[in-house]
């Protein structure tokens, strides 16, 4: 019986996804009382609402990897997490992201370095959303991310150098601050697949903040005089309303 319990526990481990998950106070900025936005970083199981330890990450950055904010250790689900802050001063699009250091997922065999973005627009400008930032592995939303109602359909793409990829997993999560149950564990965790564009579709049927995962493995990274994959996550997260 506890080799059973064992093994099901295990399944229950691998069913559910790591998210590293960015999450800003606004993304839609119209009032200057609401242009200092706080950005949120933390290594989490979005839809079950718990955390793990993220170690300091390289930095929180907007619109390019030259462009560092300053970073404060906080918690999140009882572990440690990192946030930031961000005075918009001019209408535009600001591209917010993370980059980690990457984490060792002894279960799973392998390191996993992920990458997420959100995008959040201010003063009324829209024009440049669906423009990459140029990160090695990236999605780039065909939806306006800033401007969806909860029963919409988003598209994007995703990018590995700059170039679509095709058939690569997407996995999707609802951050669910809302107490809902999922019928079962394959639930928690959505997945679909890019075409040979390297485009894929889901339809956001819950209001709430949405995690996108495009997992791309490649790469080698050792850790105590042995070699592990690394899993490379595009990111993106925004919001239905």
């Amino acid at each position: 019986m506890k080799k059973i319990i064992s093994t099901l526990t295990l399944m229950a481990l691998f069913a559910n996804a790591h998210f590293l998950t960015l999450i800003p106070s606004n993304d839609n900025i119209e009032d200057k009382k609401d242009s200092k936005i706080k950005l949120d970083a933390m290594f989490i199981h979005p839809f079950e609402q718990s955390g793990m330890n993220m170690e300091k990450p390289k930095g929180i950055f907007v619109n390019n990897n030259k462009n560092s904010l300053e970073l404060k250790e906080t918690k999140k689900f009882n572990n440690k997490a990192w946030e930031s802050s961000y005075l918009i001063e001019k209408p535009g699009i600001y591209k917010f992201f993370v980059q980690p250091e990457p984490y060792f997922e002894e279960s799973e065999g392998l390191f996993i370095s992920h990458v997420p973005k959100v995008v959040v627009s201010a003063f009324g400008i829209e024009e440049g959303w669906d423009k990459p930032i140029g990160l090695k592995y990236e999605i780039v939303p065909l939806t306006k991310p800033f401007a969806i109602y909860a029963g919409n359909i988003f598209q994007a793409a995703v990018l590995k150098d700059g170039k679509p990829e095709a058939n690569i997993e997407v996995e999707v999560e609802l951050y669910n601050e809302f107490g809902l149950k999922a019928p079962t564990n394959s639930h928690i965790t959505q997945s679909v697949k890019t075409d040979k564009n390297g485009i894929f579709s889901f339809v956001l049927n819950h209001k709430g903040w949405w995690g996108f995962a495009a997992l791309i493995e490649e790469g080698e990274k050792e850790l105590n005089g042995k070699k592990y994959p690394i899993e490379n996550g595009a990111l993106l997260w925004l919001k239905a309303y």
